[in-house]
C-alpha cells in the first residue's frame, strides 16, 4: 500500500496496525522517494484465519445420508 507523508501523518496508528495485522508491507512517498515500512515477522497464517459460523444440522445426520443417488463413478 502506497501513501503520501500527509497521510501517514493523519493516520499513523491505523496504518501501522494494518501493517502488522497483515504483514503487507507500507511505502511512504516523502520528497520523491520511497520509505518502506514492513513487520520484522509476518503474522501467522492461523491468526488471519477468520470464524466462521457453525453448523446448524447433526454432523451424524451427514454420515449417515444416502448419497448412492448422487454417486456416479
Amino acid at each position: 500500500m502506497k501513501v503520501s507523508s500527509t497521510k501517514l501523518r493523519e493516520n499513523i496508528y491505523t496504518l501501522l496496525d494494518q501493517v502488522l495485522e497483515t504483514g503487507e508491507p507500507l511505502k511512504i512517498q516523502r520528497r520523491g522517494r520511497t520509505l518502506t515500512v514492513k513487520a520484522d515477522s509476518p503474522p501467522s497464517r492461523l491468526a488471519r484465519l477468520s470464524v466462521r459460523p457453525t453448523m446448524k444440522t447433526d454432523p451424524e445426520e451427514l454420515v449417515h445420508m444416502d448419497w448412492s443417488g448422487e454417486w456416479r463413478p
